[in-house]
């Protein structure tokens, strides 16, 4: 474990979760190639803040990673209407692409 990851971990440990927080160490988990781990912490996130569209689709890319396509289309949906509520552009666009690629049959 790298040592960011470990000041952010001593941080959740005295109580100070935030949706932030989670949302970092779910991206610093799937830098790390644990995807499992990752997921925990951005369910965390978004149950926390539930119009943290970043989370929604960092989450939906780790639903992905785990090839569960289903849950990943439902993270990406619900932050693309977070993402739509708070107008957020540039994830809107990102998450239309994200929905668009899972629907194309693959070959």
């Amino acid at each position: 474990m790298n040592s960011m990851t470990e000041r952010l971990e001593a941080l959740l440990a005295t109580g100070k979760e935030t949706a932030l927080l989670r949302y970092t160490l779910g991206k610093a988990a799937l830098d790390s190639e644990k995807a499992a781990t990752a997921l925990l912490h951005l369910q965390r996130a978004t149950a926390l803040d539930p119009q943290y569209s970043v989370a929604w689709k960092l989450l939906g890319r780790v639903h992905l990673i785990l090839d569960d396509h289903d849950a990943a289309r439902q993270a990406w949906a619900q932050g693309l209407v977070c993402a739509q509520i708070n107008g957020d552009s540039q994830v809107v666009k990102e998450l239309s692409v994200f929905l668009k690629r899972l629907d194309k049959p693959s070959h």
